[in-house]
């Protein structure tokens, strides 16, 4: 079957659309892929339908090599489930929730692991049935606050999430791995560059978690890896605890004035003005700990004000921060929280008062005091002296204060040691395309699935998790394939494979291009047809440029003397080949690019 662009539904536009943040946004839209609907929520045009439903092909098949068996949900739930799990409050305003016209209440699910649960509670009963696994391709809804980059983080999205069940930590250790294989499969097939990084559950919950990442520019996330092979998002990155150190020839403690020295800067300043170093070097950010406070909000509605000391030459990432209290609402501590607490004064918070301790273990405070890996028995650092315009010099961790506890916290850098011990780090950005989750038995728990053991006895089920973004690795597909001109798409995801160009006004060039489609057609390459009469050939070649076909064959003026023009849009080339080798020559790139990527994928 040939398809014309005369009677395809599409358009393409001349202007960039305003809202356009990044290259696929405005590629997509321009090209008449997609197009908005509301914030965040996209129409699916047939140019664009096509290759989300070749990304899905792909998933499927390598699915179906994994042993996973495909069922599909309905994107509309009940609370009930939800509530069992304690994820219908613990989404927040992510969640889309509403309510049926009897006073029910639903949500549109951002994800569905309470149903693949409830559909194996309600089917499988026996040790004998598993393991096995399940996996659907569905859209998911979350209210995101800030919808942005076009289909990279939107409202509405499509995945393929894919569940395990089995009896025994065996079973979840092969299925993941088969899954995290199958991945590999799919994104070498599609030509996406990758890394493997670990990573937090989340509201997932779980243990082991790994994400696939594209790195790019353009991500929203930011991961670190090492020479030696450690590679983790920055959520998961841990800090290595130092050794504790001999601090028995460390002087004690002295306070000094700092008039106005109520952020880091102004104190380095001050401090090297004033106060010479031990060391006889400059004083530094480093050699100071900030005190930062917050205010962290338990499930159960109680706040309490936390203050957490890092070095000074570093900052909070709030990432870090959200995976260090987990399921609360952390902000900074206002002027409220401030007050009922003297001891604690802002710019000048210390944990030593006057030779007392304040902050941390044996001090007059309630409030807790959380440090950095980084701060160990042993380490001096200047700090506030609990009082306006004044801090304390040579104040020992171990000696003059205790912490609570530990809070990694704290921005990672380029050069940060690996935890493993494979060397120093290097920060890069990143765009999640897949997450791959060891459940354990958290959903199987909450919602009562068990089956009977080879011994007659109920046993909790353990359970894997698997997700691919199918819409964001089209999008991400799209920033790694284009230039100045248009798409580039790969001929294993390209909504065709050919796109051919009747450019002349002559009735033998159409009947040339005609001949030509169709026997491309016969002999399976997917062709769109321009055959468009009344637009004239500079607009079908700028039309060809921007739909991104891999390659492009124009039957033009040198037609009629058997010659064509072919351009391949990946590299640039254009050359004229005779009309009786065209066929073959497309075959023979088709095939080598498609099986690059299958060999590949296959090693």
């Amino acid at each position: 079957m040939i398809d014309r662009l005369s009677t395809l539904f599409f358009k393409t536009l001349r202007e960039d659309p305003a809202a356009a943040e990044v290259a696929s946004h405005r590629l997509l839209v321009r090209a008449g892929y997609i197009r908005r609907q509301a914030p965040g929520v996209f129409a699916w045009l047939p140019l664009g339908l096509r290759v989300k439903n070749k990304i899905s092909t792909i998933v499927r098949e390598e699915m179906a090599t994994a042993g996973a068996s495909e069922v599909y949900f309905p994107a509309l739930l009940p609370r009930e489930p939800y509530e069992q799990t304690g994820r219908w409050g613990e989404y927040g305003d992510e969640l889309f929730r509403l309510r049926d016209r009897h006073g029910a209440d639903y949500l549109l699910a951002p994800t569905h692991e309470e149903v693949f649960t409830l559909l194996a509670k309600d089917i499988v009963t026996s040790y004998k049935e598993m393991p096995f696994e399940i996996y659907q391709i569905q859209d998911k809804y979350r209210d995101e606050a800030r919808p942005r980059a076009g289909l990279l983080r939107g409202r509405e999205f499509t995945m393929k999430d894919a569940y395990s069940f089995g009896l025994t930590d065996e079973h979840l250790a092969d299925s993941y791995q088969r899954q995290r294989d199958a991945y590999e499969r799919i994104f070498t097939r599609l030509g996406v560059e990758y890394v493997i990084v670990t990573a937090q559950a989340g509201a997932m919950g779980g243990s082991k978690s790994e994400e696939f990442l594209l790195p790019t520019t353009v991500g929203e996330d930011t991961f670190v890896r090492s020479a030696g092979g450690y590679a983790a998002n920055i959520e998961a990155y841990v800090t290595p605890q130092l050794e504790a150190r001999d601090y028995s020839g460390v002087p004690a403690a002295t306070v000094h004035e700092t008039p106005g020295a109520n952020t880091i800067d102004k104190l380095v300043t001050q401090l090297n003005k004033s106060v010479p170093h031990p060391e006889n070097r400059s004083w530094s950010e480093a050699d100071t700990l900030k005190h930062v406070v917050f205010a962290v909000t338990s499930a159960d509605g109680e706040r309490e004000v936390v203050v957490i000391a890092i070095p000074g030459d570093r900052v909070v990432n709030d990432k870090r921060l959200e995976v260090a209290f987990p399921n609360c609402e952390i902000e900074p501590a206002t002027a409220a929280d401030l007050a009922k607490y003297p001891e604690l004064v802002a710019g000048f918070i210390g944990p030593v008062k006057d030779g007392a301790r304040v902050l941390g273990k044996g001090g007059e405070s309630s409030v807790r005091l959380l440090v950095d890996p980084r701060v160990v028995s042993g380490t001096v650092w200047v700090t506030g002296a609990a009082a306006v315009d004044k801090h304390a010099v040579a104040v020992v961790c171990g000696r003059d204060f205790e912490p609570h506890g530990f809070a990694d916290v704290a921005n990672v850098r380029d050069g940060d040691l690996a935890p493993d011990g494979s060397g120093t780090v290097e920060t890069a950005r990143g765009m999640e395309i897949g997450h791959i989750f060891q459940l354990g038995k958290k959903y199987a728990q909450s919602l009562g699935l068990s089956v009977l053991n080879e011994n007659g006895k109920l046993t909790t089920v353990t359970m894997g998790s698997y997700g691919i973004g199918i819409t964001r690795v089209l999008a991400a597909l799209a920033e790694l394939n284009h230039d100045a001109k248009g798409l580039v798409w790969p001929v294993a995801v390209a909504p065709y494979q050919v796109h051919l160009v009747a450019a002349g006004k002559s009735d033998e060039i159409y009947k040339i291009a005609e001949k030509t489609a169709a026997e491309f057609a016969a002999s399976g390459i997917e062709v769109l047809f321009d055959d468009r009469l009344k637009v004239n050939p500079g607009v079908k070649f700028s039309d060809a440029e921007l739909l991104g076909m891999p390659y492009v064959v124009v039957i033009g003026r040198d037609a009629t003397g058997g010659q064509a023009e072919v351009w391949d849009r990946a590299s640039g080339d254009r050359e004229k080949m005779a009309l009786d080798q065209l066929l073959e020559w497309l075959n023979s790139k088709l095939v080598n690019k498609l099986n690059c990527f299958t060999q590949r994928a296959a090693q």
